[in-house]
C-alpha cells in the first residue's frame, strides 16, 4: 500500500493578530500549518528554522517588509515557495511582489476563493529537490 502523499507545511506571517488566527484556521484543513509569526525578521528566522514549504506573508510588517522577507526566504530557502497575501491590491505591488521572488500574490478580499489553490498550485509548480 503506497505512503499517503505529504500535506504541504504552511508557515504564516501577518502583522496582525486576528488575521494569523483566520488564516491558520482556514488553512488547517488542507495544509500543516507549522507557524504564525508577525514580523519580518521573525518570519525570517523561523522560516529557516522550520523550513516550510510555503509562507504566506503580508506585505506590510514591522522589522523587515514583506516584499524584503520575500527576497531574504528566497536567497537563503531557494525552494520555498512565498504567496504574498495582502490588503494593497495594485499591479506595482503585483509586480514587485514577483519580481522579489513571490510565486503567488492573492489580495485579502479574495483570500476565501484563492488562497488555497494559489498555495496548492505553487506547491505543484515548486521543482522537485
Amino acid at each position: 500500500m503506497p505512503e499517503p502523499a505529504r500535506r504541504p507545511t504552511v508557515l504564516v506571517a501577518d502583522d496582525y493578530p486576528g488575521m494569523t488566527t483566520a488564516l491558520t484556521r482556514a488553512l488547517k484543513p488542507f495544509f500543516d500549518v507549522v507557524g504564525q509569526v508577525s514580523d519580518g525578521l521573525e518570519l525570517f528566522d523561523a522560516a529557516t528554522q522550520l523550513r516550510p514549504d510555503v509562507v504566506v506573508l503580508d506585505l506590510r510588517m514591522p522589522g523587515l517588509d514583506g516584499l524584503a522577507a520575500c527576497r531574504r526566504l528566497k536567497e537563503a530557502i531557494p525552494d520555498v515557495c512565498v504567496v504574498v497575501h495582502t490588503a494593497a491590491d495594485d499591479d506595482r505591488l503585483r509586480a514587485q511582489a514577483f519580481a522579489s521572488g513571490a510565486s503567488a500574490f492573492v489580495p485579502k478580499e479574495r483570500a476565501g476563493d484563492e488562497l488555497v489553490s494559489a498555495i496548492r498550485d505553487a506547491v505543484t509548480r515548486r521543482p522537485s529537490t
